[in-house]
């Protein structure tokens, strides 16, 4: 289901803010139009650390509204709570989303089994596909390759997003 370049959107906003949705369907009609194979909306790379909910929320809501079913739409779900993060799974779930980008949480530096928990019971708690992600630089911890094995015979486990710069 989920093959070619995915692009992580940025979320446009204005001076004070606000959400620029003009922009943003802007983004999303010239990945569209260009051929690009799906977009990641309100990933790291969109604020997902800085949004409120009811903002992350809407954002990826107008992005698959605009998307219209041309290209798949995977929202970044991830936090540093695990209660947060299956929050916002469950919430983005009802979307039209085709699927889930979650970062490894930030500042809490869990360990290989805390990050096993954290994925599993994100997995657990929806019945999309998840794409865990990998990003020491900002999360302070790197995932093991055991770890990722572990995760990977979660059902809803699919994928990986792997920003360690270690190709082993």
């Amino acid at each position: 289901m989920f093959t070619g370049s995915y692009v992580a959107l940025v979320t446009p906003m204005f001076e004070n803010g606000d959400i620029d949705y003009k922009s943003l369907e802007k983004l999303v009609k010239f990945h569209v139009e260009q051929g690009t194979h799906g977009i990641v909306s309100v990933g790291t790379t969109g604020e997902s650390a800085t949004l409120p909910f009811d903002e992350h929320i809407n954002v990826v809501k107008e992005t698959v509204a605009m998307a219209s079913g041309a290209i798949p739409v995977i929202a970044g779900s991830g936090a540093n709570s695990t209660a947060e993060a299956i929050f916002l799974t469950e919430q983005l779930g009802s979307t039209g989303i085709d699927g889930f980008l979650s970062v490894v949480p930030y500042y809490n530096k869990p360990s290989q089994n805390g990050l096993i928990e954290h994925y599993l019971k994100i997995a657990d708690s929806v019945d999309l596909p998840i794409f865990i992600y990998n990003i020491p630089g900002r999360s302070v911890v790197d995932m093991h390759n055991d770890t990722i094995q572990k995760l990977s015979e979660h059902e809803n486990i699919i994928g990986i997003k792997d920003a360690s710069n270690d190709l082993s």
